[in-house]
């Protein structure tokens, strides 16, 4: 079937030998039977810019076969997608990685879906010279310098304001007065002999925008932020993590003004009466020395901590001067929900033309964290989209109800467990706002 096909492709080339689609028709049916010299014979009068991009690919595929990598690169002059990939695995193979990186790039840039991770990891694979002169090529990942294993280690965090977060305008509102105002006026409350810094505990359902609000606090009061991470206070050795707790506190009174936060506070903040080592029992008690102990100055630090277990905090951190300010960090309400849609939808393909007030409507009870995977779930939808059609597909309000059907709200069960607390043991008030939350919310 191949060689009557042939045959009759090159009997009709002979009455017509300038017509070009019947060249390359029967170029491509060569090429299919083996016979590449022969096809290539056929190209041999051709140039790139005569073909179009599916035949340019078909030139420089015979042209590899025949190991003539260069006249195969001289085809590939479109800036179709497909033909600058190929342009680049051409040039990577020729070691023209400045030219094949750019190729690459300006495929992948047309067409993400043609991202290829060995072709990747070739291109940005580094040289090393050998003793005898030579030069080899190492394809790993290894370009990772002293800055970056610093950043790795500790990471840097961009100072952000209220702004960037969305909603939660009347935790804002406490924060402002409670905190940010001493801060911004402090000879008006040196005047009253009222004290800069303090501690204030931020509670909720996980997700919710407690470790950003810390973060924002900071940005708005101009302060240093220390986010102390728990495993840089525990330590195996007795003695240890109290030393390391009370370094925390005097590089941060150094650096006034300053704001602490411990994230996850109840793993050093315990009730007492609940652990079976007396060393961490010692842990709370350096803890609460720091905080207002006989010794210690704190004017202009504050200590920031966020929990979602509330109740198992010891009540001694509770005492005025201490974590006296305590605030509840509500699952977004829908202009919130709205607003952090938004933000998670900003600059990703489609994300402009979804409309987020219907799916802040269907999202009652989700975390900020919970609508982010959401939207991940949804961009999960469109790339497998993408790559079953191969081209690009944009976001559409459909991914995002796909996306609905799959994630649930997290603050349920936290809820459920804080409506506990708030009914039966709420003896000094403290989670009076759970309850208006509850009440107002039908929860």
């Amino acid at each position: 079937m191949d060689e009557t096909l042939i045959r009759g492709l090159e009997t009709a080339l002979s009455a017509s030998p300038d017509n070009l689609a019947l060249r390359m028709a029967l170029v491509r049916a060569l090429t299919a039977a083996n016979s590449i010299n022969t096809a290539a014979g056929y190209l041999d009068s051709l140039t790139g810019e005569q073909l179009a991009d599916e035949e340019q690919l078909l030139a420089a595929e015979v042209m590899q076969k025949l190991g003539k990598d260069q006249h195969a690169l001289d085809f590939l002059v479109s800036n179709n997608c497909h033909v600058l990939l190929e342009r680049a695995r051409i040039l990577a193979k020729m070691g023209d990685m400045n030219e094949a990186k750019s190729a690459y790039a300006a495929a992948t840039g047309l067409n993400s879906t043609l991202e290829d991770p060995q072709l990747a990891a070739q291109l940005n694979a580094r040289s090393i010279e050998t003793h005898n002169g030579s030069r080899l090529r190492v394809i790993s990942n290894d370009n990772t310098t002293a800055t970056e294993l610093n950043r790795i280690l500790q990471p840097e965090s961009e100072a952000i304001t209220f702004s960037d977060i969305g909603g939660l305008e009347v935790v804002k509102k406490q924060i402002n007065k409670k905190i940010i105002l001493p801060y911004q006026k402090p000879s008006l409350f040196s005047k009253f002999r009222k004290k800069i810094g303090g501690g204030i505990l931020l509670y909720g359902p996980p997700g919710c925008g407690k470790t950003m609000l810390a973060r924002a606090t900071a940005g708005e009061c101009n302060a240093a932020f220390f986010n102390v991470v728990i495993s840089d206070i525990l330590d195996m050795y007795i003695g240890e993590s109290e030393s390391k707790l009370h370094a925390v506190f005097e590089q941060a009174r150094r650096s006034s003004p300053a704001v602490i936060f411990f994230d996850e506070v109840e793993a050093l903040a315990a009730k007492r009466e609940h652990t079976r080592e007396a060393t961490s029992s010692k842990l709370v008690s350096q803890f609460l020395a720091e905080l207002d102990g006989f010794a210690q100055d704190n004017h202009g630090v504050l200590v920031l901590a966020a929990t979602n277990v509330p109740w198992a905090l010891d009540p001694a951190f509770r005492r005025p001067g201490r974590f006296d300010r305590i605030q509840f960090v509500p699952p977004p309400d829908a202009e919130a929900r709205t607003e952090i849609l938004k933000s998670q939808l900003f600059g990703r393909p489609g994300g402009e033309t979804i409309d987020v007030a219907k799916i802040a409507k269907l999202t009652s009870g989700f975390s900020g964290a919970d609508l982010a995977n959401l939207v991940e779930s949804a961009v999960d939808e469109a790339i497998d989209e993408s790559i079953e059609s191969g081209s690009e597909q944009s976001l559409c309000n459909t991914h995002l109800l796909q996306a609905l059907k799959q994630v649930k709200p997290t603050t349920v069960e936290w809820l459920t467990t804080a409506r506990n607390y708030a009914r039966y043991a709420n003896e000094a008030g403290q989670y009076n706002e759970v309850l208006g939350f509850l009440k107002k919310h039908g929860k």
